[in-house]
């Protein structure tokens, strides 16, 4: 046995040690965060499922089957592309290095310039509301709701925690699954109407000759590229993204705004129950933001005032949002009465009526709508980013899996279901957004009454090292118990398509309002109880 050992070819090496010298070039391809450095924590957090050199050529995996050749693929365009892979791991405060807070700004700019709240404005006169009582409504509602993701965004850069980790402390480690099933149906549905859109606004551009399906895979896969990619291209793409997205809204504008002034007059007076469905419309617009808001500041040092970041938030989600809804109700408004907008609304709804307010500006026109349709981009991109880290969220086996493969997940469920969507697809909006201001509202109530409440506005009374550790988070009882019990008053009080509640017949639709309240009052005395017999 000692001789055999002595003629062995000297690079070969024990097991143990072939094993260990693999691990360590593992670490040493950890693509780093967006202006940081790499540390054990980065090391320990990163999911690698498959090691690949940057040199290294993929075609070695053709054995190893098509599952893992394509996760060596997407390793290696990770490693090239300088990818973001941090999952949900908490950001280390060493790693929180970020200043450039206009950025947030940008940020939410970019998502809100572009042709999504000028369709959620169009359904102000489905209501039966004129331009001037739909404008007021979209004021009063916009103001209102972007209180709470301003606010929830500022606890970014002071815990490191995405929005759906902070959920855990309030909702425990695996109750919250629920609440992370919903926002990824909900973020899900938004990339779906986003996709629709896109598709449609292609396809008037292309006076048919393009059809809505193959527009919408064209979106779907640049929205992959983006999102692919992770924080530090997001922020980049935003940054400059809303410039042609405005000249676009402009021009569009230009063209077709004398014709704005062909208002529809409504049959009858607005009543409570028409003002109040449309504030409806417009809160779900707004509110589900809260659930992913500081999914975006978690990279910023943890000194970055609140204020500022409140404030960027506020006025990059707010402006756009008011600016670009009013003009959806203005054009919603007019189009019954100006046939060539009407004829265009009938073959491709929202896109078409924007491809005929183009039209006087002739090729140059074609060209915007197209530059319109892409616009959803950075809307697209950014809730894709957040739904990518919902994935890992929903089943502790998901956050061994890298971030950027669930973005090609993502785009394999959006394709499909956004072309079935776009068959009849003002009534499939209408019902996508019944099902997600009513549960967004009661997760709010119960996060915010736990951090102000119970956890005295105090970030320092949060202990981020157990973010991942069932026995020492709230076991949730008391906040899904909350959450659920909220809906026995808001049901009756919902006004849908498919849907009218006893108390909605009165007075409209009060659902996201009495959600967020009656959750927050019940999980005030459960929550007590629950600390009292658990202990956390």
């Amino acid at each position: 046995m000692h001789d055999a050992k002595m003629k062995s070819p000297p690079t070969t090496m024990p097991a143990q040690q072939q094993q260990q010298q693999q691990q360590q070039q593992q670490q040493q391809q950890v693509v780093h965060d967006p202006e940081k450095k790499s540390s054990s924590a980065e090391l320990s957090a990163a999911p690698i499922p498959i090691a690949v050199e940057e040199s290294e050529d993929v075609t070695k995996y053709a054995s190893a089957g098509p599952l893992l050749r394509f996760l060596a693929w997407l390793r290696r365009a990770a490693v090239l592309g300088r990818v973001e892979i941090r999952g949900i791991a908490p950001i280390p405060i060493e790693e929180r290095t970020v200043t450039k807070t206009i950025n947030i700004f940008t940020l939410w700019w970019s998502m809100n310039t572009n042709t999504l709240p000028i369709t959620f404005g169009m359904l102000g006169p489905v209501y039966g509301l004129g331009l001037r009582d739909s404008t007021l409504v979209i004021l009063f509602f916009t103001l209102l709701t972007t209180i709470l993701p301003a606010y929830l965004s500022i606890l970014g850069p002071k815990l490191g925690m995405r929005q759906m980790v902070q959920a855990r402390y309030s909702f425990g480690r695996y109750l919250v699954s629920v609440l992370v099933l919903l926002n990824l149906a909900t973020l899900t549905g938004f990339c779906v109407v986003m996709g629709v859109i896109g598709g449609q606004c292609l396809s008037a551009v292309a006076d048919g000759n393009l059809s809505v399906t193959v527009g919408i895979v064209i979106i779907a896969l640049l929205t992959l590229v983006i999102s692919f990619c992770g924080f530090s291209t997001l922020h980049f793409y935003e940054r400059y993204a809303w410039i042609p997205a405005l000249v676009a809204i402009l021009v569009a504008v230009g063209t077709g705004g004398s014709n704005l002034r062909q208002q529809a007059v409504p049959e009858e007076p607005p009543t409570a129950r028409a003002i109040l469905s449309f504030g409806m419309i417009v809160a779900s617009y707004m509110i589900p933001w809260a659930c992913l808001s500081s999914d975006f500041t978690t990279y910023l040092t943890p000194t970055t005032s609140s204020a500022k970041i409140f404030t960027y938030v506020y006025l990059g989600l707010a402006i756009p949002t008011i600016l670009l809804m009013v003009l959806g109700a203005a054009i919603g408004g007019a189009t019954p009465n100006i046939p060539l907008w009407s004829a265009a609304y009938e073959t491709n709804l929202v896109g078409g009526v924007l491809a005929a307010m183009l039209s006087p500006a002739g090729g140059f026109g074609k060209f915007l709508v197209v530059v319109l349709s892409f616009t959803l981009l950075g809307n697209l991109a950014a809730t894709s980013y957040s739904i990518t880290l919902n994935f890992q969220l929903l089943a502790p086996v998901l956050f061994k899996v890298p971030r950027y493969v669930f973005a090609v997940v993502l785009a394999a469920i959006v394709i499909p279901v956004s072309i079935r969507a776009a068959g009849d697809f003002f009534v499939n909006l209408e019902n996508f957004i019944a099902l997600i201001g009513y549960w967004s509202s009661a997760f709010l109530g119960v996060v915010l009454v736990e951090h102000l409440v119970f956890r005295g506005a105090d970030c320092g009374r949060y202990d981020v090292e157990a973010w991942n550790d069932a026995r020492a988070l709230p076991p949730g009882v008391a906040a899904l118990t909350a959450a659920t019990l909220s809906f026995g008053l808001v049901v009756p009080s919902m006004d849908q398509v498919w849907f009218v509640g006893p108390i909605a017949q009165v007075s409209g639709d009060l659902g996201f309002e009495l959600a967020f309240v009656v959750t927050a009052v019940l999980y005030l005395p459960m929550r007590y109880v629950e600390k009292r017999v658990v202990g956390r």
